[in-house]
């Protein structure tokens, strides 16, 4: 009976279905986001002692929210934060930096700062900016030249000296943003996009063409420099920018509206079809399995060529196209569509969502986990799976939705609720991602969705200011698209865009303000 007992009361304290670790277990792990998550799962248990908390804790790559909680419950203390070796200066670098810093502070206790700090060389000028502070940088608030500007444009301070201007509200600086850069400018892509989307606003189309025109030479990805070209062209409808986005390889949103412009047929990327079966000591469900082939994939001694092809099974689809995606650099795209037995099952345009979610969360990699701990192929964060697995009346271990048929049943279910309120892809896309309450304040927003300006609905998807949940939405409704067309129904991009200011075809929350 005391047995007994001693169960119940462990499966009152332990969460339903929860596996135990050992501190072997954990410890022997290869240091990364895998470990940090089971470090963080060894954390909650009751048997783990303090002592092994403090000892545990040191072992993590990094402290997200959740390792921090979970320690602080433990131990009543903070965990040590990983330190990052700094980047030391040289002494002679040291005394630059304190001479450079002494004329700053010589000027800005000037009875006239401003004329002393026009009088600098364009990289000084920059310099002393930076470390002025608010208040300093408001004394040098005055009306720039165009030329001045372009002067300051070819130095990288000058990307810090727009974020300053807009952070402290400087209204004669502000100006600046309506000159062009010079042309050998170094201002970086965010900024010049966000200079050319301000030109838009003011209705000065043909800086803002020069401004995205610009950003397309400094993209680090081809998506980018599809932004840019794509917003170049709405700015003066310059056909060549046009013919630049059919040309290019990547499958995105802008190239899918390209090809509507023109009506020519989508690139719907390879779905791979491979043979069936297993690869030897390797096991889909094993997050630690993942890591060490993660290692494999980003060792630049590794030829990934022969790597995919130990791979190339239907079980490891995921894995195989990741290989092969980065073996070839974006070329070709890959669209997999595993799982059919259970998939088939679903209505199309839900297939087509789960299928789009995927491919963007974990590029189908069953025990993908990321910084927060969203777990599986459709990374999904624990405290969902807590509240799923209730709906559900199931008994689950975090564990199991590095299974991924059990993953994509929980997306389902999340599915289900998410899409009694959200009938629009890239409005499920944004609550997935950010939570439904974050997506009913945003899309009741009055500048928002509501096809007022000539550059709606696309002018929308840029002024979503969650960076994350913005780029994410635009990807996942990309890969609907996708989806949706392969699987035998041929929607347009152009079309899912042109309703989505009618509430009555794409959410419940506007319809009934």
């Amino acid at each position: 009976m005391r047995t007994l007992a001693l169960l119940l009361l462990l499966g009152l304290l332990l969460p339903l279905g929860a596996r135990s670790f050992s501190y072997e277990e954990v410890h022997s792990m290869p240091k990364g986001v895998e470990k940090d998550y089971y470090i963080w799962r060894y954390l909650q248990q009751n048997s783990t002692s303090v002592a092994q908390a403090k000892k545990i804790i040191r072992e993590a790559s990094a402290i997200n929210p959740s390792l921090k909680k979970a320690y602080r419950k433990k131990t009543h203390l903070n965990p040590p934060v990983p330190k990052r070796p700094a980047k030391e200066l040289t002494p002679r670098q040291k005394r630059e930096r304190e001479r450079k810093l002494a004329i700053a502070r010589t000027i800005l206790k000037s009875p006239d700062p401003l004329r002393a700090w026009q009088k600098l060389d364009p990289a000084m000028k920059l310099f002393v900016f930076k470390h002025a502070g608010v208040k300093g940088r408001k004394r040098l608030d005055h009306s720039m030249s165009e030329r001045a500007w372009q002067e300051l444009s070819r130095y990288p301070d000058a990307n810090l000296m727009i974020h300053y201007i807009r952070r402290d509200h400087l209204p004669k600086l502000s100006r600046i943003l309506r000159y062009e850069p010079a042309k050998d400018n170094a201002l970086r892509y965010d900024y010049l996009m966000r200079m050319g989307f301000e030109a838009l606003n003011r209705g000065d189309t043909g800086l803002a063409e020069y401004d995205f025109a610009r950003a397309v030479s400094k993209a680090s990805k081809r998506e980018l420099a599809d932004r840019a070209l794509f917003w170049a062209w709405k700015a003066e409808e310059d056909r060549d920018y046009l013919d630049k986005l059919l040309k290019s390889y990547d499958i995105n949103i802008y190239t899918l509206a390209a090809r509507d412009a023109v009506g020519k047929k989508y690139d719907l990327g390879e779905t791979p079809k491979l043979p069936h079966g297993t690869v030897p000591g390797f096991n889909i469900r094993n997050p630690i399995h993942w890591h060490k082939l993660k290692a494999k994939i980003f060792d630049p001694k590794v030829d990934k060529e022969h790597l995919a092809k130990r791979f190339e099974t239907d079980q490891t689809v995921g894995h195989w196209t990741y290989i092969k995606t980065k073996a070839g650099k974006d070329i070709p795209q890959y669209f997999p569509m595993p799982y059919r037995e259970f998939m088939k099952r679903l209505p199309i345009k839900r297939q087509a969502i789960l299928y789009a979610i995927a491919r963007q969360e974990s590029r189908f990699i069953p025990a993908s986990i990321s910084g927060s701990f969203a777990l599986g192929l459709m990374q999904i964060m624990p405290f969902l799976v807590d509240h799923l697995a209730k709906v559900r009346h199931e008994r689950v271990d975090y564990d199991d939705l590095f299974d991924p048929i059990t993953a994509l049943k929980y997306a389902n279910t999340h599915m289900d609720y998410l899409t009694k309120w959200l009938h629009h892809p890239l409005f499920v896309a944004y609550a997935y991602n950010a939570g439904i309450g974050y997506t009913k304040r945003l899309i009741r927003r009055k500048d928002l969705f509501e096809n007022r300006s000539k550059y709606d609905p696309w002018i929308s998807l840029e002024r979503v200011a969650n960076y994350q949940a913005n780029d994410y939405g635009k990807k996942v409704l990309a890969n609907y698209v996708i989806y949706m067309n392969k699987l035998g129904y041929p929607i347009h991009l152009t079309e899912l865009m042109s309703v989505i200011h009618r509430p009555e075809l794409t959410d419940r929350f506007r319809a009934r303000k």
